[in-house]
């Protein structure tokens, strides 16, 4: 099984005439790749899933694969609100050679703890590849509870979570739950640092598409003891990781990564539209204040 425990991106995907745009995708992942990330999430909510077709995540996982090579870590995100999908997802997932599947806490239809348990475990028991379990109650409502991810992660197959809470509280209380080799990655990227200060094990980030050196950095320094070091540079960039959040994600970093040049476009697939003009002058100016335009 490969390591999980570092900088994973969670890729956007770059659209050019409505079309998955390869060539921008190719120039992305170098840049991330030579900041230094481990690997990527491929059909997470920030390559905006939900308008994705299966054989466009096909295509794209295939050619994320051949670009990275088979040392690259690859998770592909599987969840949805109908354990049945997840499920059929996360085998094509495996035959199509992810090493991971993530899964978000199903959104909309509100289930309660037992029937969260229930859906992770039919999902993770379906296939032979890891579940990392994906919690994240600003978009999905429902939440996980800290005793639930306990009896989560005592199945097989579940090896981690990504917790997007921000709240360090409940990510302390699922590591005393789960114990320390329970994989703890970061869902939300202002929180970064703390979390790796409470024994998480790493992030899957929106931020990395624009400071990936910095971000694969912090660990480094928290994993040496030097967090109060973390803590001083991540505040240079806090208000950057702020403005990536300005309008829902990936609106605002598809327009940072085209302002870097390493994409053609910044369009999305409607509902999502482009980033608002006067965001984009306060992202375009504080990009260029910490020096990555």
């Amino acid at each position: 099984m490969k390591n999980f425990k570092g900088t994973f991106t969670a890729l956007i995907t770059p659209f050019k005439n409505e079309k998955i745009d390869f060539a921008s995708l190719d120039r992305l992942l170098k840049h991330q790749l030579d900041g230094g990330v481990d690997g990527f999430v491929v059909n997470g909510t920030t390559a905006e899933s939900p308008t994705l077709t299966s054989s466009e995540i096909a295509e794209l996982f295939k050619h994320i694969r051949q670009f990275c090579g088979a040392g690259v870590p690859l998770i592909m995100g599987t969840g949805s609100n109908s354990t049945a999908k997840s499920i059929e997802d996360s085998k094509k997932a495996e035959d199509l050679g992810a090493d991971a599947v993530l899964t978000v806490v199903p959104y909309y239809n509100k289930p309660p703890q037992r029937g969260l348990y229930e859906h992770f475990k039919a999902i993770a028991t379906s296939v032979k590849i890891p579940t990392i379990l994906y919690n994240v109650p600003g978009r999905t409502i429902t939440g996980l509870n800290p005793e639930t991810v306990g009896d989560l992660c005592k199945v097989p197959g579940v090896i981690g979570i990504k917790e997007a809470s921000g709240k360090m509280d409940l990510a302390q209380e699922i590591i005393k739950h789960c114990g320390k080799d329970f994989v703890m990655l970061s869902g939300d990227d202002g929180t970064y640092v703390e979390f790796l200060g409470c024994g998480g094990h790493g992030v899957i980030s929106v931020a990395t598409h624009v400071i990936p050196r910095q971000m694969v950095q912090w660990k480094k320094w928290v994993s040496e003891g030097q967090i109060s070091q973390a803590r001083a540079d991540i505040e240079k960039y806090m208000n950057l990781i702020n403005l990536l959040f300005v309008e829902a994600n990936p609106i605002p970093v598809k327009k940072a990564v085209q302002l870097m040049g390493l994409i053609d476009s910044a369009s999305l697939r409607l509902p999502l539209v482009e980033l608002a003009p006067e965001h984009t002058e306060k992202l375009k100016a504080e990009m260029k204040r910490v020096g990555v335009l």
